[in-house]
């Protein structure tokens, strides 16, 4: 297992120019491999990705891929999971952080989008289970109940706390999680926007209809 934060090697570069195979050198080839494999998914769908051409574009073959993360539907769900475990950090974080209840789901949601929007966070949004294992397919689903159960309790805190209006939780989380959901969809990394100020800008848009009416 890798640690949750998602590997963060750079295109174009392969740890596999050395022979080495020191404990630092091996989790950087294997965070190699996910970052090569996860981006693959998001641009040509798991279907019509190929474990030989993740191998070709680090230079080595399927067999390392094996060797390191094991199949394809096993390399498919440890990019998920890294992307959830990130959001579920990213809950944490924000959870016992200063401000009101309204000022720490903000933070929270500008994270998730942020998250969302980068490689692991998108493969996490767009797999749907049937792509997975039954085993697989429940542990998927326990992480993103994870993550909805998070994004529930802070949106209760916001709410007792007065610093936001809250109708009814459980519809709020869906409004919220399912419209931060989309830029998994549409983001360029390459478009005239980062990702940090559309997630500024989506979720002072959304959350402005939780905030308690005055006068």
């Amino acid at each position: 297992m890798t640690s949750s934060s998602a590997p963060a090697a750079s295109a174009g570069t392969s740890p596999f120019r050395s022979n080495r195979s020191t404990p630092e050198e091996r989790l950087e080839k294997r965070n190699a491999l996910l970052l090569a494999a996860v981006r693959m998914f998001n641009e040509r769908g798991f279907h019509a990705t190929s474990l030989d051409d993740v191998a070709a574009s680090l230079g080595v073959t399927k067999p390392v891929i094996y060797h390191y993360l094991g199949n394809k539907e096993q390399v498919l769900f440890e990019c998920v999971r890294i992307g959830l475990a990130d959001l579920q950090s990213a809950a944490a974080a924000t959870r016992s952080g200063t401000g009101s209840g309204l000022d720490r789901l903000k933070a929270f949601l500008r994270r998730y989008a942020e998250i969302i929007m980068g490689d692991f966070g998108r493969c996490a949004i767009r797999t749907g289970d049937e792509l997975l294992s039954h085993e697989a397919r429940l542990e998927f689903r326990a992480l993103k109940r994870q993550v909805d159960t998070a994004l529930r309790q802070m949106i209760r805190e916001a709410a007792a706390d007065g610093s936001a209006q809250v109708g009814d939780v459980r519809t709020t989380a869906f409004a919220l999680a399912g419209a931060l959901n989309w830029p998994a969809r549409w983001y360029r990394a390459d478009g005239p926007d980062s990702a940090a100020a559309i997630a500024h800008r989506l979720v002072e848009s959304l959350c402005a209809g939780l905030v308690p009416k005055t006068g």
